[in-house]
């Protein structure tokens, strides 16, 4: 969960008059979650943030289903979806149920003609590969390799990239994304045992502030269509604010292990969550030191939950057949572990340097006709003893 952060110019109490040099006023807008009762912010525009001039296309972007009721094992190669300039449109939902979708996306070019804004989810992008800034109307954020991005659903924001070289795996979800309870004070300080600290989040640290009017294009998802609306004032125009909702960024590569003595169960990776589902982030790291353990996962059932794990880097001990990019899912209701001969071949191994992240939910994920594109087909029958 985000801690207290104020960035710009504020007045000294809030819902008090905070004026221009010019002496006319700030408009102030509380930007809030969940009613008036979740995380939110106070910001202050040079314009007032309700100016909207045209409302043009509106068009679906829901995702098309192809297997509603699953129950076989995939792989996805995730770097075959094919580049495109345009950001929302590089957009590809492979997965989906009615708390998340998990997407894939290979932008080409930064968003230069329009702003996005997505009021059905938070969104959570996984920098697998390319470098840039988020441009946010509460401030900017640096991404490169490995980070995650974490926007509030309501978030106006621009994506820059610094080359065409990108690959995202973003995850929109319904319902707010926290760092995980257990990891947290009853004040909401994360405590001495958890694998990051307040130290690893980066806020947003400079704003673009614009005074400017005319027509500014907004794209507004919102009950899984896209909005076109035109709006009469620049929506980065944001003097100052302070509170709890805003984007902030965490790097992959600051989530600190935990391990021991036998192997540790997938929690001890937990990295995010909300109440349909989890992130974990599985790093570099020691293996198990007791002198007969075994260092590969031990097979278990999913029972109750959807596992997607996204290959990111390094040696995947447990696979024999696994690229960067990659993405298996294995649905509720079945058994899943490591492939033939992953186990001994573990055994003695000190540290594995892979990099990867899980998205376990708690409801079936329904597969898309764009995962279909980049599926194999045959992955639920590589635990066959032939495929050793």
């Amino acid at each position: 969960m985000p801690f207290y952060h104020t960035l710009g110019k504020i007045p000294p109490k809030r819902h008090t008059q905070f004026r221009k040099p010019d002496g006319s006023l700030y408009a102030e807008q509380l930007f809030g979650t969940i009613g008036f009762d979740g995380m939110y912010t106070n910001s202050y525009h040079e314009q007032r943030p309700t100016q909207v001039k045209e409302i043009k296309r509106q068009y679906s972007v829901a995702p098309k289903i192809a297997k509603k009721n699953n129950m076989q094992s995939y792989r996805f190669r995730g770097f075959q979806v094919p580049p495109q300039k345009d950001y929302l449109e590089s957009r590809k939902a492979v997965l989906t149920n009615s708390d998340c979708t998990i997407i894939l996306a290979a932008p080409q070019e930064s968003q230069d003609d329009y702003f996005y804004k997505n009021t059905d989810a938070d969104e959570l992008i996984f920098v697998h590969k390319g470098s840039g800034i988020l441009r946010t109307h509460l401030g900017n954020l640096d991404f490169k390799y490995g980070d995650y991005l974490v926007i509030p659903r309501g978030m106006i924001y621009k994506m820059k990239f610094d080359d065409a070289d990108n690959r995202l795996f973003i995850v929109e979800s319904r319902r707010p994304i926290y760092t995980p309870k257990r990891y947290r004070n009853w004040f909401g300080q994360l405590l001495e045992h958890s694998p990051f600290c307040e130290r690893d989040l980066r806020k947003p640290y400079t704003l673009e502030t614009n005074d400017e009017k005319g027509e500014f294009l907004m794209k507004v998802k919102k009950g899984d269509e896209m909005f076109e609306m035109v709006y009469a004032s620049h929506p980065f125009d944001v003097v100052g604010y302070d509170g709890y909702n805003y984007p902030y960024a965490f790097s992959i590569h600051d989530f600190e292990p935990i391990t021991g003595r036998i192997h540790q169960p997938p929690p001890v990776h937990q990295t995010f969550e909300t109440d349909a589902f989890v992130v974990c982030s599985f790093v570099p790291r020691l293996y198990d030191y007791h002198p007969l353990s075994i260092p590969a996962p031990y097979n278990h059932s999913n029972i109750d939950s959807d596992e997607v794990l996204y290959y990111v880097d390094g040696d995947f001990m447990s696979r024999n057949d696994v690229d960067a990019g990659h993405i298996s899912l294995h649905p509720a209701g079945i058994p899943h572990g490591p492939h033939p001969g992953s186990v001994e071949r573990s055994i003695g191994k000190v540290r594995t340097d892979e990099l990867a992240v899980m998205v376990d939910t708690f409801k079936p994920l329904m597969v898309t006709e764009e995962a279909l594109k980049i599926a194999d087909e045959s992955y639920f029958q590589s635990w066959l003893d032939e495929n050793k």
